[in-house]
């Protein structure tokens, strides 16, 4: 990388970390350094949420969908915008007059309104479980982009250098310092994409004309794509805008209830059809260099078979001229440490919240230094636990399956039945949770080719109503 482009990128490293030891020194209590207050309003709110939820993995796996399958890929973030706007409609309005009233910092604390401490306890630890591995994966999309655009470096290397960055502003500045970064973030890689990645790229390859030409039909349609893989996407995806609990950090942080909602509708807008087109499309064009022999310098010729995920770092690396291959590669770190600081605030808010103050540890409100090693280290787990894997894509959807099949039923009958059963419920968290986990790691076929999330969530839905119709 030439040293302008160098420059830039530490430059915009430099000013990610400023504004964490900003709110480092402007956070007085865990109100201020979990919920900003509970005063921010819906555009910083809308980016901050669609930063998180499509950011780094997201953006590095939908170049990997694109890269395999076109712009059918687009659809993964269709699910998007479905679970936004359901949760925009039905979820809000419940949980935000609720949150308000009882000044809740966690999600978990939802389940212990409706059920009871140990309920929320459980729900505590499959939430934190599940955010330490989706902090891993955009850590893991990091160090990809970094290893390919920096050979020399190495993904250990790059992973390190990656989290520390963002466990340092994170942990300093807290959910402001998150959210405002994400804001910031988030308009980089816009721009980034639009202005500089997507021309450059499409022009590259040598436009339509040649897209065509070199590729098969089938990556210019939108029915490139099984409907179990559709299926598979929506049973998992779209239940974690009702379980998130990057999400309900940020119900709470909104001044108010429709603040909320048009922040959830932002945010659906711009996952779909905004960042699932650049995405994918940025992906086919990786796969079009390839399939013309344009990295051939990396070892990789129109007959090679190269990790889909890392097509679009090296097409950048290739076709970017010197600057704006700074500056794009600074729009995608946005995007990786915009989720990547999220899921580590949510995973430090679920166990100090949910977990540790059950046991009476860190029950100062005013105690944000005890927050802070909180979150260094849930950093430092994430770390060594992206080290151990190899796929972003794989290692998001699993986190998400984890939570989904265990969260997501009981958090239904909490919000929608009139009696909500607490032993129902805990029965429900395992056995949607145990069935995912244990479907997961067999290397088996499952019927219809189906996600093990489905069997999860059919079987926590099972277990609930059994034993509430038993009433045990």
């Amino acid at each position: 990388m030439n040293i302008i482009d160098k420059i830039v990128f530490i430059g915009y490293f430099a000013s990610i970390l400023s504004v964490g030891i900003y709110f480092f020194f402007k956070n007085r209590n865990l109100s201020d350094y979990y919920v900003g207050g509970r005063s921010l309003g819906a555009w910083h709110i809308g980016l901050s949420v669609v930063a998180t939820d499509v950011g780094g993995g997201f953006s590095i796996g939908l170049g990997g969908l694109g890269f395999m399958l076109g712009i059918s890929g687009s659809w993964m973030l269709f699910t998007g915008l479905i679970g936004a706007w359901l949760s925009a409609v039905i979820l809000i309005p419940i949980v935000y007059k609720i949150s308000s009233k009882h000044k809740f910092f966690s999600f978990p604390q939802i389940f212990e309104f409706f059920y009871n401490s140990k309920i929320a306890l459980l729900a505590g630890v499959i939430s934190a479980i599940g955010y330490i591995g989706f902090t891993s994966s955009q850590l893991l999309a990091g160090a990809k982009l970094a290893s390919a655009t920096f050979p020399e470096m190495g993904e250990n290397t790059a992973l390190i250098i990656m989290g520390t960055i963002a466990i340092v502003y994170t942990s300093f500045g807290g959910i402001k310092a998150v959210i405002y970064t994400d804001t910031i973030q988030w308009l980089i890689l816009i721009l980034g994409l639009l202005f500089i990645g997507l021309p450059i790229s499409y022009y590259a390859v040598g436009g339509y004309d040649e897209i065509k030409r070199v590729l098969a039909p089938e990556f210019l349609s939108f029915t490139n794509i099984s409907w179990q893989k559709i299926t598979n996407w929506c049973i998992t995806i779209i239940p974690i805008w009702f379980i998130g609990m990057t999400l309900y950090q940020r119900i709470y942080a909104s001044k108010s209830k429709k603040t909320a909602q048009k922040a959830w509708f932002i945010a659906g807008l711009f996952e779909w059809p905004i960042m699932a087109f650049m995405g994918v499309f940025l992906g086919l064009l990786a796969r079009v260099a390839m399939e013309k022999s344009m990295f051939v310098s990396y070892g990789y010729d129109s007959n090679s078979v190269m990790d889909a995920e890392m097509g679009l770092p090296i097409l950048l690396n290739t076709v970017l001229p010197v600057g704006f291959m700074g500056l794009m590669l600074s729009a995608y770190f946005s995007a990786i440490l915009s989720t990547a600081d999220s899921c580590l605030m949510a995973a430090s808010g679920n166990l100090q919240t949910d977990i540790l103050e059950k046991f009476k540890f860190f029950r100062d409100k005013s105690n944000i230094l005890g927050s802070q090693i909180i979150s260094i280290s849930i950093g430092i787990i994430a770390l060594l636990l992206a080290s151990q894997m190899n796929n972003v894509l794989e290692l998001m959807l699993y986190s998400y399956a984890f939570m989904v099949s265990g969260l997501f039923i009981p958090l239904l009958f909490a919000l929608y039945c009139k009696k909500p059963n607490s032993n129902a419920a805990f029965i429900s968290m395992l056995s949607g949770g145990t069935v995912t986990i244990v479907l997961s790691s067999l290397d088996i076929k499952l019927i219809l080719d189906l996600d093990p999330n489905i069997f999860g969530i059919t079987s926590s839905l099972i277990s609930y109503i059994i034993i509430t119709k038993l009433k045990i």
